[in-house]
C-alpha cells in the first residue's frame, strides 16, 4: 500500500555539499555536466551557493541558468552575517530560492536563544521585503534542545518562510531521534519540512526514511554521497530506499547508475564495488544458496536502474 501523501521532493546539494569533500574541486564546465546530468534524470532543484562564498557561488548559478532551464537553483544565507541583507538582495534577483541559515547550537554565533531569534527575526523580515520564495535552515538540529529548534521554526514561519531544513550537521542523529523531532515539528509548524542528513555514523539514509515517514516533504542529498567528513545522505540510497517503500520522488530510476558514474568521473572520487544501490556487486550472486532463486535475496528489482542480475559461483 502506498503511504496517503506519497509525493517526496529530493533537493540534490551536490554543488554545494559536493565541494566540501576532501580533494574534489569541479570547474564551471564540470558544474555544467553536473546540473545536465542532474536535470535529465528529474531533479527539479540543485543547491549551488555556499553561505561561506554567496557572491562567487551566484556568478556559478547565473552560468549553470543558461545551460539548463528546467532545473531550479538554491543556495544559503548566514542570517547572522554582516553582509545578509546584500546576499539577500543578490540572491532574490539570481536564484529561485534560498534559505537563510540560523544555527540551533548555543556554541555557535550568535550567543544565546533570544538573540538568536531576534537576528533570524530581522533577517526574515529583510528576506521577505523581496517577494522571493525563502525558507529557513537549522544547522545542529539534532544537538540542541527541541524547543529551541521549534521556537527558530516559528519565528521563520510567522515572518513568511515558507521552507524550513533542519540539518543533522554532525552526522551524530538515529532514526528514533530524528522521527521524534520531525512529529514535533509537523504538530506544530505549517511550512514546508525538509531534513538534510549526514552520514558519519552511517544512518544518512536511514535517518532520510524515517524524517520522510514522519511528515518531512523533502530531503536534501547528494550523488554518491559526496560531502563533509563521511558525507551526506546519498541520492541513489535515498531515491532506491522511498521507491521501495512506497513513495514518489519524480526521478528517472533508470538514469540513476548513468549520473552516479559522472559525478564519479568528475570529482575523481571512485564508486565503491560494494556501493548499494549502483555498486558493481550489488546485483552479483554468488551462495549456492541464492542462484536458483536469486530475486528472492534483492531489496529491488536490478532493472528499475537499469542493470542486470550476474549469477556466478566463481
Amino acid at each position: 500500500m502506498e503511504p496517503a501523501n506519497n509525493k517526496k521532493f529530493l533537493r540534490d546539494v551536490t554543488l554545494r555539499e559536493g565541494l566540501d569533500t576532501p580533494q574534489v574541486r569541479f570547474s564551471l564546465d564540470q558544474r555544467v555536466r553536473i546540473a545536465c546530468a542532474l536535470e535529465k534524470v528529474g531533479v527539479r532543484e540543485a543547491e549551488v551557493v555556499a553561505p561561506s562564498r554567496v557572491a562567487a557561488d551566484l556568478q556559478i548559478a547565473q552560468a549553470l541558468k543558461r545551460h539548463c532551464r528546467q532545473l531550479k537553483f538554491s543556495g544559503l544565507i548566514y542570517a547572522y552575517g554582516i553582509e545578509c541583507g546584500r546576499e539577500i538582495e543578490q540572491s532574490a534577483e539570481t536564484l529561485d530560492r534560498f534559505d537563510l541559515l540560523m544555527p540551533a547550537s548555543l556554541k555557535r554565533p550568535p550567543l544565546g536563544v533570544d538573540e538568536k531569534r531576534r537576528t533570524l527575526r530581522e533577517a526574515v523580515k529583510k528576506a521577505a521585503r523581496w517577494k522571493s520564495k525563502f525558507g529557513v535552515g537549522i544547522p545542529h538540529a539534532f544537538q540542541s534542545k527541541p524547543e529551541i529548534v521549534i521556537g527558530l521554526v516559528e519565528e521563520a514561519m510567522h515572518g513568511g518562510a515558507r521552507r524550513v531544513t533542519v540539518y543533522d550537521t554532525n552526522g551524530g542523529a538515529d532514526p528514533l531521534t530524528v522521527g521524534k523531532l520531525i512529529r514535533k515539528m509537523k504538530k506544530r509548524a505549517d511550512v514546508e519540512l525538509f531534513f538534510h542528513g549526514h552520514n558519519d555514523l552511517g544512518m544518512a539514509t536511514a535517518n532520510s526514511l524515517l524524517a520522510v515517514q514522519e511528515g518531512a516533504d523533502g530531503l536534501d542529498v547528494t550523488v554518491n554521497g559526496l560531502g563533509d567528513r563521511a558525507g551526506n545522505a546519498s541520492l541513489e540510497q535515498v531515491a532506491a530506499a522511498l521507491h521501495v517503500k512506497g513513495y514518489d520522488t519524480g526521478l528517472v530510476l533508470g538514469g540513476i547508475r548513468e549520473l552516479c558514474k559522472k559525478v564519479a568521473d568528475e570529482s575523481s572520487v571512485k564508486m565503491s564495488k560494494l556501493a548499494p544501490v549502483v555498486g558493481e556487486f550489488v546485483y552479483w550472486h554468488r551462495s549456492p544458496s541464492h542462484l536458483p532463486m536469486p530475486e528472492l535475496f534483492e531489496a529491488f528489482d536490478p532493472r528499475l536502474f537499469a542493470s542486470l542480475r550476474r549469477v556466478s559461483e566463481k
